[in-house]
């Protein structure tokens, strides 16, 4: 069922407008506001799928409805509704975010086809904040021990700022979860968010699949290739493993964040980014520099914020928090009801040695409920987890 107001002042036009849209379907439950203040009023107590309002009215204009309502209910699509005098106001209400406009008296077939385009419009937005909590979900922080409180308070404060992040941590401690939450809290959420697995590219091909090449480059390059910076444009460039990057690649990034400028494989143009860098590696980078094989100067441009991400063994707390999530995550992929774990089982868990941290405790989780009883016991534990 849609859920549409009509806000209008000539109580004729209201009628008409309201008969016709409940003619229509049958989905369509309309109320009405005979002027702006009480429409206001309506709009803020209750949720509509679409407004239909009057431009000249008393006590409130349209235009002022549309601009307070797009203050507390800005998903609301408007559909303006214009006398002949009114056309350029209307069409300057599509600037501040109206849907579309239609003019006194109404076109039937004009105003069934807005209305049934507005209606869809704010179906796909609807849709896409699902989707965005889902992928959101997907790379959810769990925990509330002190160390990840604090790493959470850090993204807070850094996230929205353009500064670059420097992740370390061992391997299956989280840091691609650090990277996603700080571009998703940022300014640029909207934008891309680009994943370049430093140690999975060949040295060879890394430069090329950063920066991109032309067609000619080199034997395999076939046409002209955008690389991640390009793609990332706008957005965030997460380059993971970045201690595994060859020194040539690492002069390029350097450049690219000295310049806010790349050139792609094989030629001498500049192409202009505007990317934020976060990076992550599992390497003690001082001890790299020393050995000759990371750049201090691109360390000093990465390392700006700092983030080190615990190790599971450092955030034990956390453990039966990580095994809830883990059980209904692993239930809800492999289309079974969840399962709990008993209390011994649990405490059994928090003092094993997590060397493959949360990646290792996830995958013990998942065994465990495969084979594990109808309530993971310690004796499951001992059988089907035992390090």
């Amino acid at each position: 069922m849609s859920k549409i107001l009509v806000i209008e002042d000539e109580s004729a036009i209201r009628r008409v407008l309201v008969k016709i849209l409940t003619e229509e379907s049958d989905s369509y439950e309309v109320q009405e506001a005979e002027d702006g203040l009480k429409g206001m009023e309506i709009i803020k107590k209750e949720d509509f799928d679409l407004v239909l309002c009057d431009i000249k009215m008393p006590k409130m204009d349209g235009v002022e409805v549309l601009e307070a309502a797009r203050k507390v209910k800005p998903e609301i699509p408007f559909i303006m509704i214009s006398g002949h005098g009114d056309l350029d106001t209307a069409v300057n209400t599509m600037r501040l975010g109206a849907f579309d406009y239609i003019s006194k008296p109404p076109d039937l077939n004009r105003l069934l086809t807005t209305v049934r385009n507005a209606l869809d419009r704010k179906e796909l937005v609807v849709e896409n904040k699902i989707l965005k909590k889902k992928v959101s979900k997907n790379y959810e922080m769990v925990g509330e021990s002190k160390p990840i409180t604090a790493i959470k308070d850090m993204i807070e404060k850094v996230a929205p700022t353009d500064a670059r992040v420097l992740i370390t941590g061992s391997n299956g401690t989280g840091k691609e979860l650090v990277a996603h939450w700080i571009h998703q809290k940022s300014a640029r959420s909207s934008a891309p968010f680009i994943e370049v697995n430093c140690a999975a590219i060949p040295s060879e091909l890394i430069e090329s699949e950063l920066f991109g090449h032309v067609k000619g480059a080199f034997t395999s390059a076939v046409k002209d290739r955008a690389g991640k910076f390009e793609t990332a444009n706008k957005g965030t460039i997460f380059l993971d493993e970045i201690g595994d990057m060859s020194l040539s690649a690492q002069a390029k990034v350097l450049r690219a964040l000295q310049e806010n400028k790349i050139s792609r494989v094989g030629s001498d143009k500049d192409i202009k980014v505007d990317v934020r860098v976060v990076a992550a590696t599992n390497k003690d980078l001082k001890k790299e520099i020393e050995e000759g094989r990371f750049r201090e100067d691109l360390y000093h441009r990465l390392a700006v914020i700092l983030i080190q991400v615990p190790s599971l063994n450092e955030r034990r707390d956390d453990i039966p928090l990580l095994i809830e999530h883990f059980a209904q995550k692993i239930a809800e992929e492999q289309g079974i009801a969840p399962k709990k774990f008993s209390k011994g089982a649990i405490e059994m868990l928090k003092g094993y040695d997590w060397t493959g941290n949360i990646r290792e405790l996830r995958n013990v989780v998942e065994r465990l409920i495969i084979l594990g009883g109808k309530e993971v016991s310690e004796e499951d534990v001992k059988l089907f987890a035992s390090k």
